[in-house]
């Protein structure tokens, strides 16, 4: 007889958001300026997503034996996810264009049949008025959604929303 899979549609795989550790992307040592980012997401009610997946994915400072380049973490019931990390740094572009810090976000929740990703830039930053990406979209409270502000020392924060009124920047791949 058949056994009924889980409801979850990001998969069987639900036991590797178990290891909270993995949202420390400093854990085994890593050396440069620590932030930690925080952030909120929401479905297109605006109710909280307290079964998701996040992972975040970072090019700079670049991956070694003691910085990952990612970390994954649960959203709690009230939707909130967190990751200590270092700040990343500016990165290439094509020809002379840099790409203001950022680092990249994948989603899993559920309703969700593939990841959405977006980005998380930092507010402030003077590379943000010039960045590939963020010069793409024009409507500046479009361009918001992808900000983290300062919420205290070496702290981020961003709220993510899946649709609706405030809709996240998600990007094709």
């Amino acid at each position: 007889m058949p056994v009924a899979t889980a409801f979850q549609t990001i998969g069987p795989y639900w036991h590797l958001i178990e290891h909270p550790e993995w949202a420390d992307l400093t854990r085994f040592g890593a050396s440069g300026e620590h932030l930690v980012l925080t952030g909120r997401i929401r479905d297109g009610d605006g109710a909280p997503v307290g079964d998701g997946a996040v992972e975040l994915w970072q090019a700079s400072p670049a991956a070694s034996d003691v910085f990952p380049g990612w970390g994954r973490a649960a959203t709690d019931a009230e939707g909130r996810f967190r990751f200590t990390t270092i700040r990343p740094g500016p990165l290439p572009g094509a020809g002379n264009a840099q790409q203001a810090p950022h680092v990249a976000l994948s989603l899993f929740a559920r309703g969700i049949l593939t990841r959405l990703v977006t980005r998380v830039y930092f507010a402030g930053d003077p590379l943000n008025e010039t960045d590939p990406l963020l010069s793409l979209i024009e409507e500046p409270a479009r361009r918001a959604t992808l900000i983290a502000h300062a919420a205290g020392d070496d702290a981020w924060h961003i709220d993510i929303r899946l649709q609706g009124e405030g809709e996240t920047v998600f990007l094709d791949f």
